[in-house]
């Protein structure tokens, strides 16, 4: 069993920080009560960065803190978050983070490094949370799956691909500087 370090504890509480600063980057649609964030940039950057462990934790915190009351993210805190229309998605941050980092850490670095980071992060840093904030979206809202998919999918595809393309550009770059061990060594 891999011991926890002090360095990757040190990273995780960062990564959860900046996921909680990347929230508060913004735009509002009027048609969906679900802005679009950078929040996901930091569940993709923290499971390619960090690792499965170090990425999962950081996610982690940042689900605690929220419920705890702390305003990490941007919007209302507390267990409130949860029951709002972003719930589903917040679940779901761990988990996603923890895909992210068991493919990244099986992808050796080679010519194609690029393209298959930015293929992991798009699936699990951003589809991999759509299932159960649309259902959740729909659920609250009694919308029908067309009008949650609509609200709460379709607008937020063409970010989520720029914010997959920008981070495997930043992973390679840490690649670059940390080849072996990775932060999670």
């Amino acid at each position: 069993m891999a011991k926890w370090t002090i360095r990757g504890l040190v990273f995780s509480a960062l990564f959860a920080a900046i996921t909680g600063a990347l929230s508060y980057l913004k735009i509002t649609l009027p048609f969906s009560p679900v802005p679009i964030t950078f929040s996901t940039f930091g569940i993709m950057l923290a499971g390619s960065i960090l690792g499965a462990r170090y990425g999962f934790l950081s996610m982690l915190l940042v689900v605690i803190l929220e419920v705890a009351g702390i305003p990490l993210l941007e919007g209302i805190p507390g267990v409130a978050r949860i029951y709002g229309p972003t719930g589903g998605f917040l679940l779901a941050y761990p988990v996603a983070a923890l895909l992210i980092g068991l493919f990244v850490e099986r992808i050796k670095p080679n010519r194609w490094l690029f393209g298959k980071l930015s293929i992991v992060n798009f699936l699990f840093g951003s589809l991999f949370l759509y299932p159960s904030g649309v259902a959740w979206l729909a659920h609250i809202y009694h919308f029908s799956l067309a009008k949650a998919l609509a609200a709460g999918f379709w607008p937020f595809l063409p970010g989520d691909i720029l914010k997959s393309l920008l981070c495997a550009a930043i992973t390679v770059a840490v690649w670059r500087v940390y080849p072996v061990e990775r932060v999670s060594g």
